[in-house]
């Protein structure tokens, strides 16, 4: 099934200058990029977005991190794409990712770890309509699609 899902490049990308590498990791893989922009995240988004950090001594933490810089905020879409996107950006803990995910590639870091992705349909849902207005998010037919996937499979 042909999913979407939220995808946010962390200010230790930006400041780190790994936006484009980063991007591509997906792309390659075949994700369609259906959305993207950067902002300033706020206090105010950060206590929404991490709400089930709320109670975590390292709440104010993360949020304070996530301020330092714009992040880049992505829609990317495919089949399983939520499964596909966690699974190339690997476990949350950077020393503890493997060699070839992208935070075992570019990170040492439970909390500069890259990139945050959505975990589940029900999550990215919710967290593609906190960044992104329906409008920003689109659909166009893309090229290479018939050559990512086998008819059957979407």
């Amino acid at each position: 099934m042909i999913e979407k899902t939220l995808v946010i490049l962390k200010p230790c990308t930006v400041q780190r200058a790994l936006i484009g590498e980063i991007l591509q990791r997906f792309e390659r893989k075949g994700l369609r990029l259906a959305g993207m922009k950067m902002m300033q995240l706020t206090d105010e988004v950060l206590s929404e977005h991490y709400a089930h950090l709320s109670e975590k001594p390292f709440f104010q933490r993360v949020k304070d991190s996530m301020m330092t810089s714009p992040v880049v905020v992505c829609c990317l879409e495919g089949v399983d794409a939520i499964q596909a996107v966690r699974a190339l950006a690997g476990p949350t803990n950077g020393r503890l990712a493997a060699p070839g995910t992208i935070r075992g590639d570019y990170s040492m870091s439970f909390q500069e770890n890259i990139v945050h992705t959505s975990d589940s349909p029900e999550t990215a849902a919710l967290e593609l309509s906190r960044f992104f207005a329906p409008e920003e998010i689109f659909h166009y037919e893309q090229a290479t699609f018939p050559y990512l996937y086998a008819c059957d499979e979407y």
